[in-house]
């Protein structure tokens, strides 16, 4: 297929864009390089498959209407998985306009350019975000989410709401993928797996948020891939057993969904911390801080309505993760031996 990636040097769209090149795909990907984190591990990410002969690069923002359209004039995508995005819970507390611009902004020229171009899928990324305030576990489509704990959380929520609009309003199938505590090579430095990988090697204390007490579906990078992939090739229609009297929130009469991607077993945070150390071949210093704003205790990802609609099932236990993204990690920083 002739598939248009949004977000293709950053840490799920760079994978997802190997995934598709290497089943024959052709890819067209967009990236606005912003420097959020060091640019330099975007360009390593995207030099994995930059000369790839089924992919071509455009640097561009997504708030930049006219660049979108030209992209999706000029490539004509089939299908179009949207993953750029800012992100990150504690930098909405700092640059709130930054999540209006991408996330807002950016998803509407998205939308827009879906529609006009006749697009027969649009798979866009959510957030466990949304979830804010529940404490009900695990998570599911079905609840209310309606109180969300950060401004990031609130633009992820409004972009299933917009992608409903276009569902109902054009016909144009999407699906949003609730993202739940990714991790892996590759991975983003300013979420806790390189931050804390960072510490550890360097010998220097972590600091560790609700004194220890948080859980988290942590998700391999390729089980989320392999979920999305799996969701991109399920074309939704509309919902025949929907009763807009007793209104499922994963679901619509128009050709529009909702499922939470994650692997479906909460995992401590010190549990992983300590395969951290192990796998990096040395302790660390833990600092137990209160609770920070916007964050949340626990996410638990219930992924049987993905499980049921496309065959989704993720298979990388947490020992296995931890140890494939601590040799990642240990060989992009070129740690010596003796230090390891």
């Amino acid at each position: 297929m002739r598939l248009l990636v949004t977000g293709t040097a950053g840490f799920i769209g760079s994978a997802l864009a190997l995934h598709l090149l290497a089943r024959g795909d052709e890819v067209f990907g967009i990236d606005n390089h912003n420097d959020y984190y060091d640019p330099a591990l975007k360009e390593a990410r995207l030099a994995r498959f930059a000369t790839h002969p089924g992919y071509t690069h455009l640097r561009a923002d997504l708030a930049d209407a006219a660049a979108v359209n030209e992209a999706f004039a000029r490539f004509r995508p089939q299908r179009v998985v949207n993953l750029a995005a800012q992100a990150g819970v504690r930098y909405s507390l700092k640059n709130p306009h930054a999540y209006v611009q991408s996330n807002l902004v950016g998803f509407v020229n998205v939308l827009e350019a879906c529609r006009h171009g006749q697009i027969e899928h649009l798979v866009y990324a959510s957030s466990s975000s949304v979830y804010g305030a529940n404490q009900k576990l695990p998570f599911a489509v079905e609840d209310a989410v309606d109180h969300p704990l950060s401004l990031y959380a609130a633009t992820k929520k409004a972009n299933e709401l917009m992608a409903h609009t276009y569902s109902h309003l054009y016909g144009l199938p999407t699906t949003g993928l609730r993202f739940f505590t990714v991790y892996g090579p590759w991975g983003r430095p300013d979420m806790s797996p390189i931050l804390f990988a960072d510490r550890i090697v360097r010998g220097e204390p972590i600091d560790v948020f609700n004194h220890g007490h948080h859980s988290r579906d942590f998700t391999f990078v390729d089980d989320i891939v392999e979920g999305i992939v799996q969701a991109l090739d399920h074309v939704p229609a509309p919902d025949p057993s929907y009763d807009p009297l007793k209104p499922n929130p994963g679901s619509s009469n128009a050709p529009y969904r909702v499922y939470n991607i994650g692997n479906d077993q909460p995992v401590q945070l010190l549990r992983f911390i300590e395969l951290l150390e192990q796998h990096l071949g040395r302790s660390v210093e833990k600092h137990l801080l209160p609770m920070q704003p916007g964050d949340v205790p626990d996410t638990w990802a219930d992924v049987s309505a993905l499980r049921r609609d496309t065959g989704y099932a993720p298979n990388t236990p947490i020992e296995e993760g931890v140890r494939r993204f601590a040799q990642w990690y240990l060989d992009y920083h070129r740690v010596e031996p003796a230090q390891r």
